[in-house]
Parts: structure tokens; C-alpha cells; sequence
């Protein structure tokens, strides 16, 4: 049932705000009651640590000898001085944003089925023959498709292409030009649609239904891209360790996650609560445009969308660009995420500048969310806490979009 009454004050009017969640649950209580945990993560990691000697030969020139897929963590000040750190997805290998963690690893668990099914990988075999010539020949008469306002779509598009399947990225009127020509640049078929990311995801997912030979990487449902996503977890435990970082309940970390429909930083929001419990609070960071996560656990309603409270899904933060949050997403991490801010689209780019001029850092828009979602909860929101920015994505933008950025 919708709840439409217990919005919060502001979000109609597409003003910035830190909204509490209500429903919020203690995370061995939560994690308790859900169908999901540590095991379906670490089989996750056990993955890719098999997948691992592929993308090393794959992409030897991004993805480092072992084959880990990873970003570094990165010290900061904020603005009042206090210590804050960065884990900057948006330099992540192969793709340099965070749809990497989640995009690539579908499609290799999908190479990976096919490979198993025509006998290609026997027991104890290198992962690596995915790079030979007889799975390629395999994987050329297979495709894979996907709705996108770009970075998954790049991210699937730039794996798939690399083993030789066929793709198809189905993209919204969000997505950037720049980036539909990266993905033609690759070899994938870009479908443009004059309708929303919502649209875009059903036009690939009825398209793949027509074909034996198609697989369909869903952003909406898909457990694949969540647990990919969740293993980032695994990775930024010991960076903290290595940083004198251990939070407790009382001082805890606050992690800061741009969302859009909801598998990126639902995933990682998981793999951060099955790993420090209550000594994580995870916030997710939308467009004042775009809460849909926002409005999901508000209201209760999975079929709600930001349309039916009068906003228009229009944000210069296109990853972030979503009508409705994912249910299946929002089934599983909505009691674990402790609050969400919005934020608005001139925050967002003065944010951009800010974090180029002073730190170096090349981000999107979206990537810059977190950074202004702190400044507002460090305000509204007393505790001690450490701050993780994740940021998102940017290293990939040519500097005819970038420069312009700045200029604005």
C-alpha cells in the first residue's frame, strides 16, 4: 500500500534534504531475516578470483597482473577541515566507473555458463581459454543485451565485445552522446529510445525474449550484477585496516553511494552491512529530480514513480537519472540503508569543479554526489563518523564533455 502521506517535506518541490529511514533495522536483525548473506557474496568473490587470469590477459594494459578489479582508497579533508575519504570507482580498470564491479561481472558469469555447457571448461582448467580461439568462436553466435543511460552499458558492452559476443544496449533519452559513440566505437549496437531508462530496460528485455541466442543483463532484478557490486565490500575492508580505520557502532563509517535504479549501491550497501554491521551507516545520494530510491521506502509502493509526485527525472547526473527504484533491490537492502539525501544539479557540478581544481579528481556528475550529500548531513546529522565518499565514475569522459564541465 502507498504511503504517499509520509514523504518527506521538500521532495515534491525538488529540494535538497536528509531523509531518515524509518524502517531502518539493526543489521544482524535485517541480514537475519533475509534470503541472502556472506555466502552468496563470497561465492561471488570466488569468482572472480577464477575470472581473474582472463581479464589480466584480456585488458593488460588497464587491469593490473593479478587480475583484480579495483580502486584505490584516497585521503581528504572536507570543508571544514575534518578527515574524509575517497574510494574512487570512478578510476575502477576497464571501464573507470563503478558498473565495472557489477556489468563485467554478469558477463563473464554469462561466458562462463555457455563455456561450461559446451565442454570448454573442464575441471582445473584456466580461465583464460574464454580467450581462445574455440570460445570465441562459441561466443560469436550469442549476444547480450541491456538498457542503460550509459555506464552499464559501456561497462557490458566493453566485456562482452573483449570475449566476442554480439551486444545491444538499449539506451534512454538520459543517456550522452559521447557515450552511444564509445559504444559503436566497440563494435555494440546502441538502440536509441526517445523514452526514460525505464523504457530503455523494457525494450531490451523484450527484445532478448524473441531470441534463443540472447541474453538479457537486467538493471532492474538482476542477483548476478548485485552480488558483483556487494564484493566491493571485500575490497575496501583491508584498505580501511590499512589506513588505521576500524569502526565501530559508536564511530561508525558513513559511506556515501550515488543511486540510480538501485543495484550499485544496494549491492555494496549489503556487502558493507554483512561485513561491519552497525558500525556502517549507508547512505544513498540522488538527484533532487530523481529519489526513486528515495520515494520506494517512503511510501512502500514498488510501482511508484517519481513522475506521480510531479518531479520530471531531468538531472544533469544522468547515471542517476531513474523513475522507479529496483523492488527487488529495495526488497532486500531496505531495512540496511540508514538514510538518503538529495541534491541538486548546480551542487552537483560546483562539486565537479571543486573536487578537479583542488584534488585532481576527474569525475560525472553523478560521481560528485556524495561529496555534497556530506556537506548536508555533517550539518543536520551530529554523531561521530567517518566519511567514504564511493565515487562513481568520470576517468572515461573525453575532455570535449569534461572541459565544458568546468567551464560552466
Amino acid at each position: 500500500m502507498s504511503h504517499l502521506d509520509t514523504l518527506p517535506a521538500g521532495l515534491r518541490q525538488a529540494q535538497p534534504l536528509l531523509w531518515h529511514n524509518p524502517t531502518l533495522r539493526p543489521a544482524a536483525d535485517a541480514l537475519a531475516a533475509c534470503a541472502y548473506g556472506r555466502a552468496d557474496i563470497e561465492a561471488a568473490i570466488a569468482r572472480w578470483q577464477r575470472f581473474a587470469p582472463l581479464l589480466a590477459r584480456l585488458f593488460p594494459d588497464s587491469v593490473a597482473a593479478d587480475g583484480r578489479i579495483d580502486s584505490p582508497l584516497l585521503p581528504q579533508t572536507d570543508t571544514c577541515g575534518q578527515p574524509l575519504w575517497v574510494k574512487a570507482d570512478h578510476a575502477l580498470p576497464i571501464t573507470a566507473c563503478i558498473k565495472a564491479r557489477g556489468g563485467v561481472y554478469e558477463v563473464l558469469c554469462h561466458a562462463e555458463e555457455l563455456a561450461l555447457a559446451a565442454g570448454l571448461l573442464p575441471p582445473g582448467s584456466s580461465y583464460t581459454v574464454l580467450a581462445g580461439a574455440p570460445a570465441r568462436a562459441l561466443f560469436a553466435r550469442h549476444r547480450i543485451l541491456v538498457g542503460s543511460t550509459g555506464n552499464l552499458g559501456y561497462s557490458v558492452g566493453v566485456m562482452a565485445r573483449a570475449l566476442g559476443l554480439g551486444v545491444e544496449v538499449h539506451m534512454s533519452h538520459d543517456a550522452k552522446e559521447w557515450k552511444k559513440q564509445r559504444l559503436r566505437a566497440l563494435g555494440a549496437g546502441v538502440v536509441e529510445h526517445q523514452g526514460d531508462y525505464a523504457l530503455a530496460v523494457a525494450a531490451a528485455r523484450d527484445s532478448a525474449a524473441s531470441d534463443e541466442h540472447a541474453y538479457f543483463i537486467d538493471d532492474e532484478s538482476s542477483l548476478l550484477l548485485f552480488f558483483g557490486y556487494a564484493a566491493a565490500a571485500w575490497d575496501l575492508a583491508p584498505q580501511l585496516a590499512a589506513a588505521g580505520l576500524r569502526p565501530t557502532p559508536e564511530q561508525p563509517l558513513r559511506v556515501y553511494l550515488p543511486c540510480g535504479v538501485g543495484g550499485a549501491p544496494g549491492g555494496v550497501a549489503f556487502g558493507l552491512k554483512c561485513l561491519f554491521g552497525d558500525a556502517v551507516q549507508c547512505v544513498l545520494v540522488e538527484p533532487v529530480a530523481s529519489p526513486c530510491f528515495l520515494l520506494r521506502l517512503a511510501s512502500g509502493d514498488d510501482a511508484l514513480s517519481v513522475y506521480d509526485i510531479g518531479l520530471d527525472n531531468r538531472t544533469v547526473a544522468d547515471g542517476l537519472a531513474v523513475p522507479r527504484a529496483s523492488a527487488t533491490v529495495a526488497g532486500i537492502v531496505g531495512p540496511l540503508i540508514d538514510a538518503v539525501v538529495t541534491v541538486s544539479d548546480a551542487s552537483l557540478l560546483a562539486e565537479l569543479r571543486h573536487q578537479w581544481r583542488q584534488h585532481g579528481l576527474r569525475l560525472e556528475p553523478s560521481a560528485a554526489a556524495g561529496f555534497v550529500a556530506h556537506q548536508l548531513a555533517a550539518a543536520q546529522w551530529p554523531g561521530a563518523a567517518t566519511p567514504v565518499v564511493w565515487t562513481t565514475g568520470g576517468n572515461g569522459l573525453p575532455d570535449e564533455v569534461f572541459l565544458p564541465l568546468l567551464a560552466e
